[in-house]
């Protein structure tokens, strides 16, 4: 099976922020694009965030799942974790 990349355009863009240690932690804002298509995708990507920290382990995981589903349904994505991302992780 080989690796295909589309090359077609963004259908959306979405932001993920992150709101705090204290509940709820996760905003999935559409900046544009289709509201359905924004719709079925911040209800996907909170149900992966919705008990999780940026500290929590299962994060990282969770986070790389919502970047593919991104991928796959063509939405730019963007992630906004309060700090500069060199900073995470370290």
């Amino acid at each position: 099976m080989s690796d295909m990349t589309v090359d077609a355009p963004p259908r959306a863009h979405a932001r993920v922020v992150y709101l705090g240690p204290v509940a709820p932690h996760w905003e999935v804002y559409g900046d544009w694009g289709e509201t359905k298509l924004l719709d079925e995708f911040r209800a996907r990507a909170l149900a992966r965030l919705v008990l999780i920290t940026e500290n929590d382990p299962q994060f990282r995981r969770n986070r790389e799942r919502i970047n593919r589903d991104a991928e796959r349904e063509l939405i730019s994505l963007e992630w906004d974790l309060g700090h500069p991302e060199d900073d995470y992780g370290a």
